[in-house]
């Protein structure tokens, strides 16, 4: 068995003849060009964050400032990367070196080491923390070493960005104390998990990326500072992860419980929640050496290419049931998959989906955040996030072919015309519209221009030899020499053998060219035509030759073209016309998931949240959509009152800030980041005693919009006991600004057939009619006036 720790996109150069394939030849001078322009972008927006942002965590690109924790909006876990710890220098730190720009990496490394702190009191992530800040200081170390055994530049250093490394590594130490061996998804830096002052540790649930993400820089923390604790502790989460996957399919969830193992969430895909846990155990192969971590990841890659990818898709399933898609959209994280897949040697799928991704970003401008099936957007937001352009780097290193260097120069100009904002660059808050979000990211540095730089230069451009590092998941630079120059740490108990799994010729060794590209030149481009026109754009419109079925999905496992047959429908041969054969008509089996057995029970019966306190006194009433778990509204007679009170942090899928506020009241809580019963359940903790969750897609309204009836995260849902309600964002915006005009708001949760004033039988008006007078005729006044009480006075007393 050969032990390939050499990455596999070494074979550049190998495959010269694709060169000059459709017409995609770009000359020295064009390179050059455009690898120019992508240095001055990124001095653009490096130079940005150090004019307007430093020492903040983050810049504000619209706002022209820092984005500081606590002094701008909460913006729920998304601020959890932020530490106050000058994030996006010290994850920019070793692409300056790849840029070559010393200068600004020495002047960088001695900005860090005297204003940076981490014993700061936050709670952060674990995970980003990992990946970015830890990342950061050892691709720093490495390259800062480096030049310092050269000499002339950093003859001054003297491993002090190990040593912080070393510092933050024992600081999220903390993290991993659970029965499990699985950390908690935050700590704070400065008191750690389950100190009084530490305002976390009680998180139940984590990402299996987040889990599983920690091998690399927890290895080479261990193997750079000679403490062996890092690594051990990595190496049982990963143990921990590949124990509680589901054995019959090999696949993993999407969020696991830290204490007992369980699975929270049962989808299982490589996008967002597990993309990183794969990556890692084919890196950690490449960087440490160890068996055991190529053996597992190909048991899940084969699982990977049975269910999951129906190429050029990559489909979320259902772990228990991979048959089965658990959902009808794609997150822009998979993007990275095929450039993971080079790694693998898996060519062929990883350049069909890579043209899948090129094409709907022709149609988008950029990668939308989610987009369906069908190639239309699911969630408009684009991050400035760098995965596309990481996998056209490794397919352009894998291939040489240069109709990825005319990829790259599509994201170099989008990025140039759309995001590009005085003050950097500006992630897009919708594609469809190009509308701007005040948000820079650091992974924009640390990444996107690092593989476009690399992209258009030469190996003998650059300042280092890029062939002797891995790529952490941000990109940051580790040696993969630590599996041979660094002391190892003691191997993974998991036995892996023991499960059966089909191998290839790429299970245990490097890929061959020759079985690459079997002698055929236009190998990759007769794989790219299939998926020229996936999406429409470009292409006349023809009628399709491939007819679409919809049948309801059942918890069969039946595959639908026996699906077909079981229910006496065959799909006969047809002839065709074009070349005069019979032939086997394509169709496209679309499974539409039953929702309900019944008509009734499809029903989702309409709840209102009523304002009742002045001035809006019962006539203001929004529409809202109940919850399958919780209280049930519809057996309350007069439904729940209360005042609201907004949620702090708005999100609610933590510990809560404003227990005190909200305890005795009712909630507001936006939508996003976590599952309605994991809000509802801190909500619950916190003292609410009702929840109105709001919708966070701006402009959503419910008269355009169906309402829909909230579920719950697979667990049992019986100990949450508040009455649930959602409404879309108009509605929503409806209670926010009453409660910041008014601050004193009172409503109803209750059904729509039940609000005030509503569904009641109107009683006859009486008209009381009371005249003075000694007029006879009184009582002969007309009637059409409608039933009257009507008082004579005779004038024989006075009314008092």
């Amino acid at each position: 068995m050969d032990m390939c720790w050499i990455p596999v996109f070494l074979i550049i150069g190998l495959v010269d003849w694709v060169r000059c394939q459709e017409n995609q030849h770009m000359t020295a001078e064009e390179k050059n060009t455009i690898r120019d322009r992508v240095v001055e972008m990124f001095d653009h927006a490096y130079g940005s964050y150090m004019k307007y942002a430093y020492p903040a965590d983050e810049l504000m690109p619209l706002s022209c400032r820092g984005r500081v924790r606590g002094k701008e909006p909460n913006r729920g876990d998304i601020d959890d990367s932020l530490g106050k710890f000058s994030l996006t220098l010290i994850d920019t730190l070793d692409t300056l070196v790849v840029l070559n720009k010393l200068d600004e990496f020495e002047d960088g490394v001695k900005k860090i080491l005297h204003d940076v702190r981490l014993d700061n009191d936050v709670v952060v992530s674990v995970f980003e923390t990992n990946i970015r800040v830890l990342g950061g200081l050892l691709g720093a170390h490495v390259m800062a070493d480096l030049l310092r055994q050269r000499g002339g530049r950093m003859q001054w250093y003297e491993d002090e960005l190990l040593n912080m490394a070393t510092e933050l590594g024992h600081r999220l130490l903390p993290a991993f104390n659970t029965s499990s061996g699985l950390p908690y998804p935050k700590v704070n830096l400065r008191y750690g998990v389950q100190n009084p002052l530490s305002r976390t540790g009680t998180e139940s649930d984590t990402c299996t990326a987040c889990a599983g993400t920690m091998i690399l820089e927890f290895a080479a923390l261990s193997r750079l500072s000679g403490e062996s604790v890092f690594e051990e502790y990595a190496r049982r989460t990963l143990d921990v992860l590949w124990e509680r996957r589901q054995k019959g399919s090999d696949l993993v969830g999407t969020v696991i419980n830290i204490h007992n193992g369980e699975w929270i969430r049962r989808d299982s895909g490589v996008g967002a929640g597990i993309d990183s846990y794969y990556e890692y155990l084919m890196k950690a192969y490449i960087l440490l050496g160890d068996n055991v971590f190529l053996e597992r990841f190909n048991i899940h890659y084969s699982a990977i290419m049975k269910y999951i990818s129906h190429p050029p898709l990559l489909l979320n399933v259902h772990m228990h049931n991979p048959t089965v898609s658990s959902r009808s959209w794609m997150d822009s994280l998979l993007a990275f998959f095929p450039g993971l897949q080079v790694l693998r040697g898996d060519l062929k799928p990883a350049i069909e989906t890579h043209e899948m991704l090129y094409q709907v970003t022709k149609q988008h401008k950029f990668l939308p955040e989610a987009f369906t099936t069908e190639f239309r957007v699911h969630w408009g937001q684009h991050l400035l996030r760098p995965e596309f352009a990481e996998s056209t780097y490794y397919l352009h290193k894998a291939t040489g072919d240069p109709y990825y260097l005319r990829v790259g120069q599509s994201i170099v100009e989008k990025l140039d015309a759309y995001a590009r904002v005085p003050c950097g660059f500006a992630a897009v808050q919708d594609v469809r519209t190009g509308t701007h979000e005040d948000r820079m990211d650091s992974f924009f540095l640390a990444e996107m221009f690092k593989y476009l730089y690399l992209l258009f230069t030469e190996k003998t451009q650059l300042p280092i030899d890029i062939d002797d590092y891995i790529f952490t998941t941000e990109a940051h630079l580790l040696p993969v020499s630590l599996s041979t120059t660094q002391p190892t740490c003691q191997g993974n108990k998991t036995e892996t053998r023991a499960v059966a799994h089909d191998e290839n010729l790429f299970t245990h060794t490097c890929p061959s060219m020759d079985t690459l590209f079997p002698n055929n030149p236009s190998f990759a481009k007769s794989i790219r035509d299939s998926y020229k026109y996936l999406t429409g754009v470009g292409r006349a419109v023809h009628p399709s030759p491939i007819r679409e079925i919809e049948l309801p999905l059942h918890e069969s496992g039946i595959e639908p073209v026996e699906f077909l047959k079981s229910m006496g429908i065959s799909l006969p041969p047809v002839y065709d016309f074009s070349t005069g054969e019979t032939r086997e008509h394509k169709y496209r089996v679309k499974l539409v998931a039953e929702v309900r057995q019944t008509l009734d029970e499809e029903e989702v019966v309409p709840h209102v949240v009523q304002l009742i306190s002045p001035p809006f006194l019962g006539r203001t009433v929004l529409t809202a959509g109940p919850a399958k778990f919780g209280m049930d509204l519809t057996k309350r007679e007069h439904g729940v009152k209360g005042s609201i009170v907004k949620a702090y942090p708005y999100m609610a899928c933590g510990p809560l800030e404003n227990a005190a506020e909200l305890k005795g009241h009712i909630a507001l809580a936006l939508r996003g980041d976590c599952m309605f019963a994991t809000k509802a359940r801190w909500l619950q903790e916190a003292g609410a005693i009702g929840v109105i969750f709001i919708d966070h897609r701006e402009g959503s309204n419910s008269e355009e919009t169906p309402l829909f009836q909230m579920v719950g995260d697979g667990h049992s849902p019986d100990d949450i006991a508040l009455p649930l309600v959602f409404v879309f964002s108009r509605e929503g915006s409806v209670l926010t600004d009453a409660l910041e005009k008014h601050h004193n708001v009172d409503v109803l949760l209750l059904p729509k057939e039940r609000q005030l004033g509503h569904g009641k039988t109107e009683q006859p008006v009486i008209n009381i009619k009371l005249r003075l007078s000694d007029d006879e005729d009184f009582m002969e006044e007309e009637e059409s006036s409608g039933p009257a009480l009507k008082v004579f006075h005779d004038g024989s007393e006075d009314l008092k």
